[in-house]
């Protein structure tokens, strides 16, 4: 899966992590998310000893699908710092495309749905209104009438790549357009649900860790895999105190 479709996969499970236990990002978030990609790639070797000391299969499978969601709550939020300045530059060199892409999917709609006259009514309706809010909201819609349709869709060989582009789309460009027309609220909003993905990501990397290190307690050639790398780096000299969750 895309790092988008993973961030789809995990939305209901992070945004139901009760608030007191949501936590904000204690290192950089790309370090954190490199650290745990290493740690998939290297729990999958112990996947049996792991396994057999009560971890579930299916936190080490998870682990880089909540990699992925991470990844992209922390783009989304990154965008967030843009100034409204910097925000109106982009959305002016993108917005031209979405529109491109918003005139292709209804041309295409129209023709796939010709002989449906309710599936033609819905294109019409998302198709009437005006101005950049309006697009955005389109192409959300057509995603998903698109995807509740893809029968007509198939029949006159639609690219239905248009689909998962235009779903992005409408999710970016949303964002930059608040942020160009100077909404600051959108700014809390996005960080939280980041910290929400880091959090549901560090969950599992947690799990996998302390596994890890009660397992090889004793075998430092594969405990080094399950330590805390930034943290360790990134320690003041004579902070260690003989403390093996790190």
């Amino acid at each position: 899966m895309s790092d988008r479709q993973d961030y789809d996969a995990c939305y209901d499970a992070f945004m139901a992590i009760p608030a007191e236990e949501v936590k904000a990002p204690g290192i950089p978030v790309e370090s954190a998310i490199q650290e745990n990609e290493n740690l998939y790639l290297w729990s999958l070797d112990d996947k049996a000893e792991l396994m057999g000391a009560g971890l579930p299969e299916t936190t080490i499978d998870s682990l880089t699908v909540r990699n992925g969601a991470c990844r992209t709550a922390e783009a989304m939020w990154k965008r967030e710092q843009h100034t409204p300045q910097d925000a109106q530059k982009e959305w002016e060199e993108r917005a031209p495309a979405a529109y491109e892409l918003h005139g292709r999917l209804l041309h295409d709609f129209r023709y796939a749905f010709r002989n449906d006259p309710r599936l033609l009514k819905k294109v019409s309706d998302i198709a009437d209104g005006t101005g950049d809010a309006d697009m955005i909201q389109d192409l959300s819609n057509l995603v998903a009438l698109g995807e509740a349709n893809p029968e007509p869709l198939a029949s006159i060989n639609f690219d239905v790549t248009l689909l998962p582009l235009a779903d992005t789309t409408a999710d970016e460009l949303a964002i930059v357009l608040a942020q160009a027309n100077g909404e600051k609220e959108i700014d809390h909003q996005v960080k939280i649900v980041r910290d929400r993905a880091y959090t549901y990501m560090q969950q599992a990397a947690d799990e996998i860790k302390n596994c890890g290190r009660y397992v090889f307690w004793k075998n430092e050639a594969r405990l080094k895999g399950y330590r805390n790398i930034y943290k360790n780096k990134h320690r003041s000299p004579g902070s260690n105190n003989g403390d093996l969750s790190d």
